[in-house]
């Protein structure tokens, strides 16, 4: 049997419009009419299949581009919201509850950081960051508290990879929910498959790939999506992050097209990425076989999309970053911006952007240095001529 490729599960996906239309039909309601009131009653007590109730709740649009995603992750349901952090926030806060304890990595999204340290602390719920590609550190940490293991494919932003088969091995040993953030990896890792519980994404970098839209999405369990979504308890519900019908129809279209980007996206990267460290210069990128976790992440991949369009390098300085930053904007390189997955090249120093929320004695302890430049290396067509003007740059500044 051939191999699970998340691209054909998404392909084979067919929604026709109301009127026959190649796209579906945009629900652009708020809430929903029923032809008798025992069915809206049975539909608040989640008995009554295929009913819309409020597009808090879900629309169609949304249930749409739920089930691409879930097709797409290999699990049962998924459900969108309107941001990234809108599906990392519930998930753990529908997982865990006053008196429970997470084992994060240490190297994340910055927003998901500041969560975890400064604001779930308020709800009487516990974090311990760890490095999280040492399983025995990870391990280490549980206690009799621990509710979940939290952490991402590709590490933001210094690209370490999660061993996510032996995390799913550790959290069904101690009965824990593995949940993986697999944004920087879409297509090309499956975490699901591996003994993921949760898959996250930010719907707004690589899925939508325009920078035009913020969304997020939780996949898992049907039972686990029903309760995020659940009236009386569930934690997207009753925080409300809803994605809205025609952002999330954007992007539905643009789904379809992302193993063509991812392509790109991973052929660029590993060109750049295998130049610049041939230059001299000190690059981080998983495929190159200088990264620590290469050969973890050779056998995690989808080969076919490659190691993904995210690399390191660093320069030595904030200055130096910072110049150098501003001198390929000046040469339309790319742009000085946050971000990912954009068609264009995007790049920013992330200790004082992305991580900036973590404090600098640990981004330090982390290996996160004030030089680091971090780049979403765009859809560039001649890659050659790309890395050409972006050495004659880092010449000019005396990088090279």
């Amino acid at each position: 049997m051939k191999e699970f490729n998340p691209a054909d599960k998404i392909q084979d996906l067919q929604y026709f419009g109301e009127f026959g239309g190649v796209n579906p039909s945009i629900s652009d309601s708020s809430t929903y009419t029923f032809l008798s009131a025992k069915t809206m009653f049975d539909t608040f007590e989640g008995n009554a299949e295929g009913c819309y109730l409020y597009s808090r709740h879900s629309s169609p649009s949304n249930l749409y581009l739920d089930k691409a995603i879930a097709a797409m992750e290999g699990t049962e349901a998924a459900n969108v919201s309107a941001s990234g952090m809108g599906a990392i926030t519930p998930t753990l806060l529908q997982l865990c509850g006053n008196g429970d304890h997470i084992v994060s990595s240490r190297t994340i999204y910055g927003g998901t950081y500041a969560f975890l340290k400064n604001f779930t602390p308020r709800f009487g719920i516990k974090t311990t960051f760890v490095d999280i590609t040492k399983l025995d550190i990870v391990e280490a940490a549980i206690t009799a508290s621990t509710k979940v293991i939290y952490c991402e494919t590709v590490s933001n932003p210094l690209l370490e990879v999660a061993d996510i088969s032996g995390l799913a091995k550790l959290a069904i040993k101690h009965n824990l929910k593995l949940v993986v953030d697999n944004t920087f990896s879409p297509l090309s890792v499956a975490p699901a498959k591996m003994g993921a519980d949760v898959v996250i994404h930010s719907l707004t970098k690589y899925i939508n790939g325009s920078s035009d839209t913020v969304g997020g999405v939780a996949c898992g369990t049907r039972e686990f999506i029903n309760s995020l979504k659940d009236v009386n308890s569930g934690a997207s519900m009753l925080l409300g992050p809803t994605m809205d019908s025609l952002r999330s129809a954007s992007v539905m279209k643009n789904l379809r097209t992302l193993h063509i980007r991812m392509k790109q996206h991973s052929y660029n990267a590993m060109y750049l990425a295998t130049k610049f460290e041939n230059d001299g210069l000190k690059v981080v990128y998983p495929g190159l076989e200088s990264h620590p976790s290469h050969k973890l992440y050779s056998s995690m991949i989808n080969p076919e999309y490659g190691f993904g369009g995210m690399m390191t390098v660093d320069v030595g300085t904030i200055d130096k970053a910072n110049e150098l930053m501003e001198l390929m904007q000046d040469r339309n390189l790319g742009y000085l911006a946050v971000s990912l997955g954009f068609y264009k090249t995007l790049f920013s120093a992330p200790g004082t952007s992305t991580s900036s929320e973590i404090p600098l004695d640990e981004q330090k302890e982390m290996g996160l240095t004030d030089g680091l430049i971090r780049f979403s290396i765009g859809l560039d067509n001649d890659i050659e001529r790309t890395y050409q003007m972006m050495k004659e740059c880092m010449i000019e500044l005396g990088v090279l």
